[in-house]
């Protein structure tokens, strides 16, 4: 059985405790990973502080920090096949899939390599004539990074990228479920050459996550996850008053009007929803499709979902792989039977696999004479498609935005002027027109209301990790007069 350690000043070490992480392929024990304490925690925040004001680190210059970032996305790149493989084993995502999004990921590090040194200041047109007034730019300081298992090398990029660019150190909190791939990153960001804990890495349950974002020396929280988990963080970050981004669920809405392209939006609904077993926080999970087209779209979808290639993670030619745990393909039959009690109409799927392991089939609920059923306000994070249908796009509209969350959404039409009073009347922070589940460094992500706050790729998500410096200079030779009247 492989073992794995954590990251803390530069350093690999066991911690105090450990635990098995399971094959979702297999649902048995196929590594040993270390369980931070809050000892350990405490250990890592220090690190992460002590680099945070270290000639190594605070002397470096924004270009030096950029090259370094360089060399973290030529090793990324350098290893991405390997990462992949440990990331398919540890989580049950399918190697298709982690192959290429890995192999992306090196581009989130150049992004904020290039960015490092063009995060400006500005100089103010002060209204006082002998005052020069400039704003600076400096970095907040150790942040607290918390990924889930899904996507992970993605959704630590798009926190360790722009903070490391803007000048912060980092504790990074894997998620304990499938923590393989980040505790390897840490491997793999030890060869670039930062500065000891400028990154360190660690895993654990709550406790750890606890101590993390109530730490006292940590001045931002980023994370990614659920909204139940984000309450707890936002109430711990009330002992140390860190601003927090938040990343999180969604049930996003993937419309398609009678005009569209049919199959170019079936095969966008496949990927919205079955890419990835559907353990995606943008997932278009709701299909709301207008009523000429609902059969044939949905004979259409049928047929596509019951012909997905269903297998182990590590084989090339699978499509759909395991949940990566147990709890996940429970929670999801408990939805669709209580969705299916609620009047929903089981269109494809919704039975769990024989055998081991955590498979569950793509799934389609159609919903349209079931509008209360559970399945349309409830994230599943796994490929099951609820299905309402719509006549006016007023309607659809209003359907779309019947929801808590606001993550991302989907609109499929060939009519200009629609497309674009969609765009402005989605409640959500991402919307894809006649594509779906695109992303890039460039484009930041984020969402509206349960879908948390703050963004994430992009410029903003840099000056995120900044504060504002206001600096004045006098330039009047005069001695200061009256010093009781306010400048």
């Amino acid at each position: 059985m492989q073992t794995f350690q954590q990251y803390i000043g530069g350093a690999f070490e066991d911690a105090g405790a450990s635990f098995a992480s399971l094959d979702p392929a297999t649902g048995k024990p196929w590594a040993q990973m270390p369980s931070a304490s809050a000892a350990d925690v405490d250990r890592a925040v220090r690190a992460a502080e002590a680099a945070f004001f270290s000639a190594d680190w605070a002397g470096m210059t924004a270009t030096q920090r950029g090259k370094l970032l360089m060399r973290l996305a030529d090793l990324v790149a350098e290893n991405a096949p390997r990462l992949a493989r440990l990331e398919t084993r540890d989580t049950g995502k399918i190697i298709r899939e982690t192959s290429a999004q890995i192999a992306y990921v090196a581009e989130y590090y150049r992004y904020y390599a290039g960015l490092a040194d063009k995060i400006e200041g500005a100089h103010l047109p002060i209204d006082k004539p002998d005052m020069e007034v400039w704003l600076r730019r400096e970095p907040v300081g150790v942040v607290a990074a918390i990924v889930p298992w899904n996507s992970q090398l993605f959704l630590s990029a798009v926190k360790i990228g722009p903070a490391l660019a803007a000048g912060c150190t980092v504790v990074l909190k894997a998620s304990e479920e499938g923590p393989a791939p980040m505790l390897e990153f840490a491997r793999i960001f030890d060869q670039a050459g930062f500065p000891p804990g400028v990154l360190n890495v660690i895993t654990g349950g709550p406790e750890a996550g606890a101590a993390l974002t109530s730490h006292a020396s940590v001045a931002h929280v980023a994370f990614t996850g659920g909204p139940e988990t984000a309450r707890h963080i936002v109430r711990n970050s009330a002992e140390n008053l860190a601003s927090t981004s938040l990343e999180l669920g969604g049930k996003s809405p993937f419309i398609v009007f009678d005009d569209a392209d049919l199959e170019s939006a079936v095969n966008a609904q496949v990927s919205g929803i079955f890419a990835a077993t559907g353990q995606s926080c943008v997932a278009g999970s709701r299909l709301v499709i207008q009523k000429g087209i609902k059969d044939a779209f949905l004979a259409r979808l049928k047929e596509k979902a019951e012909a997905v290639v269903i297998g182990a993670p590590d084989d090339m030619a699978t499509e759909v792989g395991p949940l990566c745990t147990l709890k996940q393909r429970d929670h999801a039959l408990r939805l669709i039977e209580a969705s299916v009690a609620a009047g929903a109409e089981l269109v494809t799927g919704g039975t769990a696999a024989d055998g081991e392991g955590f498979y569950f089939p793509p799934t389609v609920l159609d919903c349209s004479a079931a509008p209360t059923a559970p399945c349309l306000s409830t994230e599943f994070f796994g490929p099951v498609l609820s299905v309402v249908s719509f006549e006016t796009e007023a309607e659809a509209l209003e359907i779309a935005n019947t929801t808590a969350f606001g993550l991302a959404s989907g609109v499929f039409t060939r009519h200009l002027t629609c497309a674009h009073r969609m765009i402005r009347g989605i409640r959500a922070g991402i919307v894809w027109v006649n594509t779906y589940r695109a992303v890039s460094p460039i484009a930041p992500f984020g969402g509206h209301g349960l879908s948390g706050h703050g963004r994430e790729g992009g410029l903003q998500a840099a000056l995120d990790y900044t504060k504002v410096k206001a600096v004045w200079l006098r330039t009047s030779d005069e001695a200061i007069p009256d010093p009781f009247v306010m400048r």
